[in-house]
């Protein structure tokens, strides 16, 4: 596991384009990852081209039950496979949108390949219903965020597994986007008070409390001397967790993402209905954030 990739990380997201720190992390994640059912699913895809083998084969032998299952509706669910086929959607100045992209037609494509051609995805599935087919036997597979994983041990137990996203053949590991919880001082604050604060901060990101932290909330530690803990090494559901940290990319905290998000959801869902080809789509999801980020 590459920590320095993981700790970078807690720390990016909190800042802003121009390389300024607003906080101070306290807690890494928020971030997609794959889970699977051990007893439909022994063991995880590598890649892509297992992801689609491996699917084929479960659903010759169980026509009635769905090897993957994601939220179809939200575009921060298919971000990790834009990452996967290498791509970003913003330039490197970090707020020109990059939709209308080969890298984002390629993931759309892809995608919507594995659904329609495929059949490895139900043909809806919004959270709610991703997450009730995965939790009742009907999917052997979900990609979910890190704070489902408490409702999940609940479930599976010891038969949850918890793996990287498959890596895309002739691309890179999927990159969802992580953020965490952290703590932020008001400008004006000095003197006691501001001493007091610092106090706090540091008893709150010290070895004992952040592993505790983990134990209590089953969420990572920002620290990374506590990622070596053995709560978190002989866990194999957080080992897990933070392994696919090391893939992931802290989420732009610019004004723009919005508009990228409200460019491309309603595009996303077309490609996902059949109604709309990739190319047409990504296109469109491009003109509209630029107009969105015009009008701001």
């Amino acid at each position: 596991m590459d920590l320095s990739t993981y700790v970078a990380s807690a720390v990016d997201a909190v800042k802003d384009p121009s390389g300024a720190t607003w906080g101070v992390p306290i807690s890494n994640g928020n971030h997609l990852m794959y889970l699977y059912n051990k007893d439909l699913q022994p063991t995880p895809p590598a890649n892509t081209d297992e992801l689609v083998s491996m699917g084929k084969e479960f659903l010759a032998a169980n026509p009635d039950l769905f090897p993957l299952v994601f939220n179809q509706t939200e575009p921060f669910f298919f971000i990790p496979w834009l990452g996967g086929f290498k791509g970003k959607v913003f330039t490197d100045d970090g707020v020109t949108p990059t939709l209308n992209t080969p890298e984002m037609t390629a993931a759309l494509q892809f995608l919507h390949d594995i659904k329609f051609n495929d059949k490895l995805v139900p043909l809806e599935s919004d959270y709610d219903v991703a997450d009730t087919m995965f939790k009742e036997g009907k999917a052997a597979a979900i990609i979910s965020g890190d704070w489902s994983l408490g409702g999940y041990k609940e479930v599976f137990g010891d038969k949850l597994g918890v793996a990287p996203i498959p890596e895309v053949v002739g691309g890179t590991w999927p990159a969802p986007y992580t953020s965490g919880v952290f703590f932020m001082i008001p400008a004006g604050l000095e003197g006691a008070k501001l001493d007091a604060v610092v106090d706090f901060m540091k008893f709150s990101t010290n070895m004992e409390n952040q592993v505790d932290m983990v134990k209590k909330l089953t969420r990572l530690p920002a620290l990374e001397a506590a990622l070596s803990d053995p709560v978190i090494t002989e866990d194999p559901i957080l080992a897990g967790s933070a392994e696919q940290m090391t893939y992931g990319t802290p989420m732009p905290t610019v004004l723009e993402m919005r508009c990228v998000w409200d460019g491309l959801k309603p595009e996303m869902q077309a490609v996902f209905n059949d109604t709309k080809s990739a190319a047409d789509a990504v296109a469109a999801a491009q003109t509209a954030a630029e107009t969105c980020i015009a009008n701001q």
